[in-house]
């Protein structure tokens, strides 16, 4: 896994090292916020690699010095060996059967119990964890414009987890950039449908038009248009995609808003 993001980066920083000598200023500046991606890539790398060793130096000295273990293991409540009362003696023998038969059962029961939701505990957990970094390895490669990597992870995260619509608005916006527009026009016509956030909201349905606008359904394009402003007035790109196909002078200049994300 990490020889697989590892060579993704240093190919995205060779391509940037050879372009960026002849860029423009508008291109330096892209290729500077892409350096800035792949050296917080690389931070966060050094980060948990150094938390991962301290953890690992921590368990070799236990190993080396188990005697930490055993006293933290040989503490008795009441000063009874191994925290049980003797419940054996010679003034109860009668009552011994029966009562370590209950307590027995009662401590199987618990036990039982508290492992079964202690391992449902920890599965829910890893299975946060994948899709945490699922979604971050998306968005990372989103960030860096290498959106087929980017649809890969997202489409991950969406089988992970289908209700996460933020998940489904980050694979959406992806197949937009790579013009795959039947993928993005079905995942933001459900997103329409699912989510009651407005700028998502927003955001599915100026996507929509876009994608009417690039197949020359102009009418259609502005109607979407309208619904995406009404839903969130102080999103922009709306009103500018209305703008540019209402002209409908030359290339269309289309916002599909990835920048909100």
């Amino acid at each position: 896994m990490f020889k697989h993001v590892f060579a993704s980066m240093n190919e995205k920083l060779n391509e940037i090292m050879i372009h960026y000598p002849n860029a423009n200023a508008d291109q330096k500046k892209l290729h500077d916020e892409q350096l800035a991606v792949l050296k917080q890539f690389s931070d966060t790398f050094i980060e948990q690699w150094l938390q991962f060793e301290e953890k690992m130096a921590d368990f070799r000295d236990l190993q080396l010095d188990p005697s930490i273990a055993l006293q933290q293991g040989q503490s008795s409540p009441q000063g009874y060996a191994g925290g049980k009362p003797p419940y054996g003696t010679a003034h109860n023998d009668e009552l011994k059967p029966p009562a370590d038969a209950i307590l027995g059962s009662a401590t199987e029961a618990y036990a039982s119990g508290a492992a079964a939701h202690a391992e449902e505990a920890v599965l829910e957990s890893e299975a946060e964890y994948e899709r945490t970094q699922t979604m971050m390895r998306g968005q990372g490669y989103f960030k860096l414009f290498m959106f087929r990597q980017a649809a890969q992870h997202f489409e991950e995260a969406v089988r992970l987890s289908p209700d996460d619509n933020r998940a489904l608005l980050f694979l959406a916006m992806t197949y937009m950039h790579l013009q795959e527009w039947h993928e993005a026009q079905r995942h933001f016509q459900f997103l329409v449908e699912v989510t009651d956030y407005a700028k998502w909201r927003a955001l599915a349905l100026n996507a929509l038009g876009c994608i009417q606008a690039v197949r020359m359904n102009l009418e259609q394009a502005a109607k979407y248009f309208e619904k995406a402003h009404e839903a969130d007035p102080e999103f922009a790109d709306p009103l500018s995609n209305m703008k540019s196909c209402q002209q409908q002078a030359g290339h269309l200049s289309l916002y599909f808003g990835s920048g909100q994300l």
